[in-house]
């Protein structure tokens, strides 16, 4: 939990770093610098032989999908969308990673999805708002993009349960190169080279996004996700929202909505509360 704590708040930065200073740059260069970047942190830990063959794929395709693909939507969405809006069509990711973890496991814990609706349900108070304008496309990115999200995390959690992985660390770097060759061939094949130009401070906040967000980002996040149950991690998806509105307001200086705010924050805690409360319950439950 923890891990995950510690990963909202890096998080919360990313969101509104992008949002304020890269917006402009080719979206496949960003997303490709950034991969890269956070490759390069893992490779001299990353155990070459005697890792089986099926974890290596599974690792790789874990990773170009959790953010290769991922990032890809991401970025693309900060074209049609504002800060604020992206941040609200995420409501959604609690929803994808229990139901595909629980797809994963061939099972279906209703009571977790309850306590991730209530999550839903504050981040929706928080962010609630008339948006005008088209952002048909913004929310497809976005929501593809919260798919891959999920998809990613729920299972890197059900490959390294099944693995029984406890040194994370000499593994992980299959993930980072699965997501590199992923953008490679974005940046590649579609980036606009003309447009890959970023100013002396933008590769200060490229260079945090990669080594700080995405290397160690990633590697605490999926960490942390092993260390919990799915419906956790589901709930803790949506607390980059309030978390990325304060980070906004104190550093920024966004006027928001201070009563939804908290109701909303006050909402994804009692989401926390009550999804022990149901854990709690499944493990008291005597087998019949």
């Amino acid at each position: 939990m923890v891990y995950l704590i510690i990963v909202t708040v890096l998080w919360a930065f990313s969101v509104n770093l992008i949002g304020e200073y890269l917006v402009g740059l080719d979206s496949y260069f960003l997303v490709f610098v950034r991969v890269f970047l956070a490759s390069l942190i893992f490779i001299p830990f990353t155990k070459l032989k005697g890792v089986p063959k099926k974890l290596k794929i599974s690792l790789l395709l874990i990773g170009s999908v959790q953010i290769g693909v991922m990032y890809l939507c991401f970025y693309h969405s900060y074209r049609f969308l504002t800060v604020p809006e992206i941040l609200l069509f995420t409501i959604f990711t609690p929803f994808y990673v229990t139901l595909i973890y629980d797809i994963l496991h061939k099972q279906f814990n209703a009571l977790y999805l309850v306590s991730a609706f209530v999550a839903v349900l504050g981040a929706y108070i928080i962010r609630y708002q008339n948006v005008d304008g088209d952002f048909l496309i913004g929310f497809i990115f976005v929501q593809v993009a919260n798919i891959c999200f999920a998809i990613g995390q729920s299972a890197y959690k059900y490959v390294i349960e099944k693995h029984q992985i406890s040194n994370q660390k000499e593994i992980f770097g299959y993930f980072h190169f699965g997501a590199l060759m992923i953008t490679a061939v974005a940046i590649l094949t579609l980036g606009n080279f003309e447009k890959m130009n970023p100013t002396a401070f933008q590769w200060i906040v490229l260079v945090w996004l990669g080594i700080v967000a995405s290397g160690i980002g990633y590697f605490l996040w999926n960490k942390g996700a092993t260390m919990v149950d799915a419906g956790t991690l589901g709930i803790m998806n949506n607390a980059l929202i309030p978390a990325g509105i304060f980070i906004n307001i104190l550093f920024w200086g966004k006027v928001e909505n201070y009563i939804s705010l908290s109701i909303g924050t006050a909402v994804i805690i009692f989401s926390l509360w009550l999804h022990a409360k149901f854990v709690k319950l499944k493990k008291s439950k005597p087998i019949a």
